[in-house]
C-alpha cells in the first residue's frame, strides 16, 4: 500500500492511501472519532472506479500525525485481539 502525503501541519494531515477504499479507511475514521482532541476525521473516495481514498484528520489541539499513529496503533491492538478469539474458536 502507498500512503501519499498532500497536505501536512500541525493540526492537519490529509494523505492518500492507494489502492484501499472503504474498510480501512471506514475502520480508522471511526476509531479516530475515540480520541478527544479530533475535530475532523473522515475519507471520500474521488470515483467508484478509482480505489484510492482520501483521508483527512484535524486536532483542536495536539499533532494530527502523533492522534493517527495512535490510533492505528489501537486498531492494531483490537484486530490482535479479535485474532486471537477467533483463534480460540477455532480449536
Amino acid at each position: 500500500m502507498k500512503v501519499k502525503i498532500i497536505e501536512n501541519s500541525k493540526n492537519r494531515i490529509k494523505f492518500e492511501l492507494e489502492g484501499r477504499q472503504h474498510t480501512l479507511c471506514n475502520a480508522l475514521s471511526s476509531e479516530l472519532w475515540n480520541d478527544k482532541d479530533i475535530t475532523a476525521a473522515g475519507y471520500t473516495l474521488e470515483h467508484p472506479l478509482i480505489s484510492n481514498s482520501i483521508l483527512v484528520v484535524e486536532t483542536k489541539s495536539g499533532d494530527a500525525k502523533k492522534a493517527l499513529l495512535k490510533a492505528i496503533d489501537r486498531l492494531k491492538k483490537t484486530n490482535n485481539e479479535f485474532l486471537g478469539l477467533c483463534k480460540k474458536v477455532a480449536k
